[in-house]
């Protein structure tokens, strides 16, 4: 078939969107790596499981070292792409490449996406599945039978790549069963019931693909483990140590007085920890520590859940883990890759020429203004100022932050990159009704060449 003008423009935007979205990798000198980023590759090496370290992104890392990893971030953009052009079709924006490239423009500037894009680590896809999941609830009537194949599967290996993204998925899963419940019109079983049954298959990945590593039917250890730093950074964990030690089958009560208050100094950075066992030798005892703590200090433990969730709603800086010092993956890449070490090691990241502190300047004030917004884009779009499609989008953004500052933060530790993984999206949306808010004002009056962008 022969190509068009619209097939050359869509490859046109297609081909420059995903440079703005590994931009940050290409002016590295090679994809961003982070501490978690090792652990990923390690697995399908070293054959077993690791906190919070499901197989599948790590087999897609494996597969692409020949190859110093550049399919996977281009695959990241261009899937990211596509999910934006899907949703801009089904807001009113369809047909329009040159949208789609000035959607991604803008996000590349004022945004962490390319970012998150451009690095060997699983965040893109909590965002891509939050908003595959909305389509298919909220936009299944405007999507192919493909597409909407297409996103189940989607959201299926997200939530098998990290387990803070599985619980977002099932907390919105469980949201979408209440919903349906109050408005099964808008909201028909049929589709919740295909969201839902996205989240499960990831269930089975994560098992399946454990099963393929260890022989045996596992899930991916952490959980509790994470949960025990949060009870430890909130000081909980010590008021229940002096409650029940001395307790010799309790190993915590011989070091309760040197335990740490910060969960990750306790997790990568001490001694004690190492000579327990860590994960392997610990996690059986972090678990009875934490369940105990909540039923011991039920409204501290309410208390402190809610101060961290909060922290990590507004904990969305761009460029957390982004540094030189990620020991554990740069001693991964020499046992595992050693032919890709002379590339990383001339990289900007490793010589420490990177920094966030003018990009944060610009894109942390975005983001909050822009989860700020989502209020009101919710309230306009259910009274009729804006379509009620972008009340929905909104308001499934509202949820999905929520979800996820209450996973990452109150029960595990708030980190600016739990935050940065997903605060694009409301960047995303904000612009997308500022825009539909333009033209709503401007009508036929709108600028020549607003006019012709918007209509390409």
């Amino acid at each position: 078939m022969p190509m068009t003008r619209s097939h050359a423009l869509w490859a046109v935007a297609t081909l420059l969107s995903t440079l703005l979205l590994i931009a940050p990798a290409l002016w590295n000198g090679f994809p961003l790596l982070e501490y978690d980023t090792g652990g990923y590759l390690a697995r399908w090496y070293e054959g077993t499981l690791l906190i919070n370290r499901p197989l599948l992104y790590g087999l897609l890392l494996t597969a692409n070292v020949p190859f110093a990893f550049w399919p996977v971030i281009v695959f990241q953009s261009l899937l990211t792409i596509w999910i934006v052009a899907v949703v801009l079709r089904t807001h009113g924006y369809g047909g329009r490449p040159m949208l789609v490239f000035g959607i991604i423009a803008v996000l590349s500037v004022v945004s962490t996406l390319p970012w998150i894009t451009a690095i060997l680590l699983t965040d893109i896809y909590a965002g891509l599945a939050i908003l595959a999941f909305y389509m298919l609830l909220a936009r299944s009537d405007q999507l192919t039978r493909f597409e909407c194949w297409t996103f189940v599967v989607l959201i299926a290996c997200a939530c098998a790549t990290h387990s803070a993204t599985l619980a977002v998925m099932l907390l919105l899963s469980a949201a979408s069963i209440v919903l349906t419940v109050f408005d099964r019109t808008r909201l028909p079983r049929m589709r919740v019931a295909q969201g839902v049954l996205a989240v499960v298959l990831g269930i089975v990945i994560v098992i399946g693909t454990n099963f393929m590593l260890v022989k045996r039917f596992a899930w991916t250890p952490g959980g509790f483990s994470m949960y025990f730093g949060r009870m430890l950074q909130a000081g909980i964990v010590p008021k229940y140590l002096d409650k029940h030690c001395p307790d010799a089958t309790i190993k915590l009560c011989a070091i309760k007085d040197r335990l740490p208050d910060n969960a990750d100094d306790w997790f990568w950075a001490n001694k004690d920890f190492d000579k327990l066992g860590r994960f392997a030798g610990m996690s059986a005892e972090m678990e009875r520590v934490a369940v105990g703590s909540v039923a011991d200090f039920p409204l501290d433990v309410l208390r402190t859940t809610i101060i961290a969730t909060a922290e990590q709603l507004v904990a969305v800086r761009t460029g957390e883990g982004v540094v030189n010092w990620i020991w554990h993956t740069y001693f991964i890449v020499k046992d595992w890759a050693p032919q890709l070490q002379p590339a990383m090691w001339a990289a900007r990241q490793q010589k420490g020429e990177i920094s966030f502190t003018a990009i944060n300047a610009l894109h942390y004030p975005v983001a909050l203004v822009s989860m700020a917004f989502l209020p009101v884009i919710l309230i306009m779009g259910w009274t009729g100022r804006l379509p009620r499609a972008f009340g929905d989008l909104a308001f499934v953004c509202i949820l999905a932050l929520l979800a996820n500052a209450f996973v990452c933060g109150g029960l595990a530790n708030p980190h600016d990159r739990y935050g940065a993984r997903i605060v694009w999206l409301a960047v995303f949306v904000a612009g997308l009704a500022l825009l539909r808010l333009y033209q709503q004002r401007e009508g036929s009056a709108a600028p020549t060449v607003a006019r012709d962008i918007l209509a390409t």
